[in-house]
C-alpha cells in the first residue's frame, strides 16, 4: 500500500490510458487532488487499490455506429434517386401527353380558319 503523488499524465501512464481518462478516474472515484508546484492538479494515489482495466477504445464503437449510419444513409439516397426517377417518369409522360395536345389544337384552329361555319356567322378569317 504505497501512496503516490502522481499527476494525471503520469498516474494515465501506470495505467496505461490517457491523461483525460486519468482525469475522469479520479473524478468518478472522487480521488483528492490538489495543484503541484508546477500548476498541474495531482493527488495522493494508492495505486493498489484504483481497480481499473482499460476498455477497448470507443473509436471502434463510434465507427460501427458511423458505418451503420452511413449504410443507412445510402439506402435513403437510393430510395429517394428510384422515387426521384419515377417521378421524372411521370413528368416526361405528361409533358408528351401535353405536346400531343398542343398540336391537336394547333391543328383544329388552323382547319377553324376557313370554315365555312365561321363565315356563317359573321367571323372574319384570320
Amino acid at each position: 500500500m504505497s501512496v503516490e503523488f502522481l499527476t494525471y499524465g503520469a498516474l494515465g501512464a501506470r495505467l496505461k490510458i490517457s491523461p483525460e481518462a486519468a482525469r475522469s478516474l479520479a473524478k468518478r472515484l472522487r480521488l483528492p487532488r490538489s495543484l503541484s508546484d508546477e500548476g498541474k492538479a495531482a493527488g495522493d494515489r494508492d495505486l493498489a487499490e484504483i481497480r481499473h482495466t482499460p476498455q477497448p477504445s470507443g473509436s471502434r464503437q463510434a465507427g460501427n455506429i458511423a458505418v451503420l449510419t452511413i449504410v443507412a444513409l445510402q439506402a435513403e439516397i437510393a430510395r429517394l434517386e428510384a422515387s426521384a426517377a419515377s417521378h421524372r417518369a411521370d413528368f416526361e409522360h405528361e409533358r408528351e401527353r401535353a405536346d400531343r395536345l398542343m398540336v391537336e389544337l394547333l391543328q383544329g384552329d388552323r382547319r377553324d380558319h376557313g370554315s365555312p361555319r365561321r363565315q356563317r356567322h359573321g367571323l372574319k378569317a384570320r
